[in-house]
């Protein structure tokens, strides 16, 4: 008889109404994986924008949602190496850690230092490897030099603001409230902006004396396509990772030109094994000693247990939450 476990699906696209549970056949570590038994995994916007049904699972990921886990080694394929039964282990995922076991590639693991709880660990891989293949990998960016990061509160922001100015540059953000602000600013933010009450481009140039910044990670797409050229200095680049108001816009590439500038678009999930190798490897490298050295926040603002996974999605999808939402296997 096949070992079986709780997982969690979206039976079709919605609001968190969606999300239902299912008993499955617990997945098998084939070749070079290993099977970890869940002990908690992070709520990402990936995530919710699946359920909405506008950001599908590649193509041989598993229909169970779900990015990032924590948890223990519970099997060990064939030729796995370096590993071991009960090791307690982050991982990124391309699907399935809505569940109580995911199998995963050795390669995309990270060994947990051993004073951090399986929570925070949980909120690691996916906003880690992100960030860092986004700011360092594809953004370039470099001690001295001036990033926008526009969302700074959430997840990705919480972790752009730490490892960038960790690198020596100098961060500006934007978020929706004072409140936000005052967050950013204490993980190290050198100013905010407030969308919804200020000018983000006038703004960013009486930031840098009308220069523009030489980076922007944005996750909002169409509608700050103009902005953010706008905002960038000659030379700078535009790494956009998310589509949240809009996939399409016109582009001034007389302004493009001028300015030198670089738009960069990535995605994560979808990446061949290797990339995604050498982003975890580059990420432990820049992370795993901030966090020793106690100089990196998680963030994990709100936590929730397994069967709460629908009131999770309700509270992301309310805008209020800062940094990670984790949920506890």
């Amino acid at each position: 008889m096949k070992d079986v476990m709780k997982a969690y699906i979206y039976r079709e696209a919605g609001g968190p109404e969606v999300i239902e549970v299912q008993q499955r056949e617990a997945p098998a570590a084939g070749p070079g994986e290993v099977l970890i038994k869940t002990a908690a995994f992070g709520l990402n916007r990936a995530d919710v924008q699946q359920r909405r049904g506008v950001y599908p699972p590649p193509p041989g990921a598993s229909d169970i949602p779900g990015l990032e886990v924590s948890g223990t080694i519970a099997a060990l394929g064939e030729g796995v190496t370096g590993w071991n039964l009960g090791d307690r282990v982050a991982a990124l995922l391309a699907g399935g850690g809505y569940a109580q076991y995911v199998n995963v590639a050795q390669e995309l693991l990270i060994r947990m230092p051993e004073d951090l709880s399986f929570t925070d660990a949980a909120a690691l891989p996916e906003v880690a490897a992100t960030v860092v293949s986004n700011l360092f990998l594809e953004g370039g960016l470099r001690q001295g030099q001036s990033l926008l990061v526009h969302g700074g509160a959430g997840g990705i922001g919480s972790m752009a603001i730490q490892l960038a100015k960790a690198a020596g540059a100098t961060v500006y953000v934007t978020a929706s409230s004072a409140e936000k602000l005052e967050y950013c600013a204490r993980l190290g933010a050198d100013a905010g902006i407030n969308y919804k009450d200020e000018d983000i481009l006038e703004r960013v140039k009486e930031l840098t004396s009308g220069r523009g910044v030489d980076l922007i990670l944005d996750v909002v797409g169409a509608k700050y396509l103009q902005l953010n050229l706008k905002a960038l200095a000659v030379g700078g680049r535009l790494v956009v990772i998310g589509l949240q108001q809009g996939a399409k816009a016109e582009l001034n590439l007389g302004l493009l030109l001028a300015k030198r500038a670089r738009i960069i678009g990535t995605t994560l999930r979808a990446r061949p094994l290797p990339e995604k190798s050498e982003i975890i490897r580059e990420t432990v490298r820049r992370v795993l000693p901030l966090l020793s050295a106690g100089k990196l926040e998680l963030n994990v603002s709100k936590t929730y247990d397994f069967s709460e996974l629908a009131r999770a999605h309700e509270y992301f999808d309310s805008g209020a939450h800062t940094g990670k939402i984790v949920i506890k296997v």
